[in-house]
């Protein structure tokens, strides 16, 4: 079943679009979550959670990529559950990702008029301009929170080759970041 016709089974209220849904994404989702919690009971229940969610969001919402749609929703609530779990049982690799990725993003205080929402729109202008290879291992990293291991068994990678494409790619974002006028 295809996304066109699952998003239509919400649109009509038929539960059958949970159970495609999760024919379809739920091997996704349980990844991401459990790249972001390190608990596979804490995946499950974020992978319920967004089926929950896509049931209360579509409609009135109408995706135009259901995975993207989908994908989005796990990780926000993976987070979200991240937020709330002590803080010594967060998965290291989410901590070192956002220590990584907080070093060339701006902060609140600094950012004169400038929201998330131009900050991401600047991030996925800078991604659409870089290499395939670059881009892909930057969102493994810091989109669905894979190890450098997993990203270099996924590509064939070493892993300081890994290690060094996300570096370089981090001061590229942040050179281009601040080309675009966005304080760091």
């Amino acid at each position: 079943m295809n996304e066109t016709d699952i998003i239509t089974l919400y649109f009509a209220r038929d539960e059958a679009a949970i159970e495609k849904t999760a024919e379809k994404y739920g091997r996704l989702c349980h990844s991401i979550a459990y790249n972001i919690l390190g608990s596979d009971e804490d995946a499950k229940e974020c992978v319920n959670d967004t089926y929950v969610g896509l049931w209360n969001a579509i409609p009135p919402e109408k995706p135009t990529s259901l995975t993207a749609f989908t994908s989005k929703i796990t990780r926000n609530l993976a987070l979200k559950r991240a937020e709330t779990l002590a803080r010594q049982k967060r998965s290291q690799a989410l901590t070192v990702s956002i220590e990584e990725l907080t070093k060339i993003l701006p902060d609140e205080s600094i950012s004169d008029g400038i929201d998330d929402g131009d900050i991401g729109a600047a991030i996925s202008d800078f991604l659409r301009g870089e290499g395939r290879d670059a881009r892909n291992v930057f969102l493994r990293k810091y989109y669905f929170f894979d190890s450098v291991s997993e990203i270099a068994k996924r590509y064939g990678f070493s892993e300081s080759k890994v290690k060094s494409m996300l570096y370089r790619t981090r001061n590229r974002l942040r050179e281009y970041l601040i080309k675009e006028g966005i304080k760091i």
